[in-house]
């Protein structure tokens, strides 16, 4: 699914970039970290699609709704139905968003099941990560972030937290805190993603030392 039936405005100027560079838009992937229809996770999530989107982004969105995704099994996950294009969807990506509900204190099964999956693909990309919590989902966050480092990715240095009768009524963002706390991160993502992606492409063409240096081709 993407949102790009969504008028869109121009990309965020991004300062000390190139006009053409400035205004190439960002490929956004949102993960929806929950299996349930109702899931107020992907109410968030498609929310802040729809800003990056406005904003110029080209926005794609994995939903276990839309497409199953087996229990991760080293043996057989890279050789299963669908596993190829789901691929080809995450390295094209500049940035990735990851959604989850708060589960005793972690992220969701579904969330870990689609990071399992995947490592290199993430490398020098920017993450951002949503969580529907009633406790501030800190614990949640510092595994995701964990999970980003590991990857050698960038985490955003805070994430969204939100609770479902407070902040969501039926699948709408009702709540201006809320509100807020997305524009703000779909600004941020569309700012700092553009400049980490402009740095990681001359970083995989280069020749200079740096942890991307071992994802060369």
């Amino acid at each position: 699914m993407n949102f790009l039936d969504t008028s869109k405005e121009a990309c965020w100027n991004v300062p000390h970039m190139t006009q053409s560079s400035a205004t190439s838009c960002l490929k956004v992937l949102l993960v929806v970290g929950n299996r349930s229809p109702k899931s107020t996770t992907r109410t968030v999530v498609k929310h802040l699609g729809k800003q990056l989107a406005k904003a110029g982004c080209d926005v794609d969105l994995f939903d276990y709704t839309e497409i199953d995704l087996p229990l991760f099994d080293v043996q057989s996950a890279f050789s299963g139905t669908g596993y190829a294009q789901l691929k080809q969807r995450v390295q094209v990506a500049d940035v990735i968003v990851l959604g989850t509900p708060d589960y005793h204190g972690s992220m969701s099964s579904a969330l870990k099941n689609f990071l399992d999956h995947f490592w290199n693909e993430f490398a020098g990309k920017l993450f951002g990560s949503i969580v529907g919590s009633h406790e501030k989902g800190l614990t949640v966050f510092d595994q995701m972030r964990t999970v980003m480092r590991q990857c050698y990715a960038w985490p955003l240095p805070y994430g969204v937290s939100f609770q479902d009768k407070t902040d969501i009524e039926g699948d709408v963002v009702v709540s201006d805190v809320l509100l807020g706390k997305l524009d703000a991160m779909t600004r941020d993502l569309c700012v700092y993603g553009q400049l980490l992606a402009g740095q990681r492409q001359k970083d995989l063409a280069g020749k200079e030392p740096g942890f991307l240096a071992h994802y060369r081709q």
